[in-house]
């Protein structure tokens, strides 16, 4: 089974480069991105069963990533959100966990950490 991944994520550059990244180092499937807060609610609604984390920016084209998380703090307990920040300071990781996101990882220092996270539910997964 693989580990379908969904980005909310409004440049371009970082959604082509944590795809790339995360297919080859933690063998995700990406299944599909959005821009916006209303993009990313409404894929994650209607593929309620076609996604196992999502990762979301909290700042974004339209809307905030921290509404998506509450849109979505009671999913499926397989189903994982987490946060990928510029912004990942100790309030916002406080504000993120009360949403239910379950994890936050800092855009610029913990990419790794992103990815050693998704090989970790992956293999929960997969056994």
């Amino acid at each position: 089974m693989k580990f379908r991944a969904f980005i909310v994520e409004d440049s371009p550059t970082i959604r082509e480069n944590l795809f790339a990244t995360l297919t080859e180092l933690a063998l995700v499937e990406p299944v599909g991105a959005a821009e916006t807060e209303s993009e990313g609610k409404a894929w994650l609604s209607s593929n309620a069963n076609y996604w196992d984390l999502a990762i979301i920016d909290l700042f974004l084209k339209e809307g905030s990533g921290l509404a998506i998380l509450e849109a979505f703090k009671y999913r499926s307990p397989q189903q994982k959100m987490v946060v990928l920040s510029n912004h990942a300071t100790q309030d916002i990781r406080w504000r993120c966990a009360q949403l239910g996101a379950d994890a936050v990882f800092d855009k610029s220092m913990e990419i790794d950490a992103l990815v050693d996270y998704c090989v970790k539910e992956r293999d929960k997964i997969e056994h």
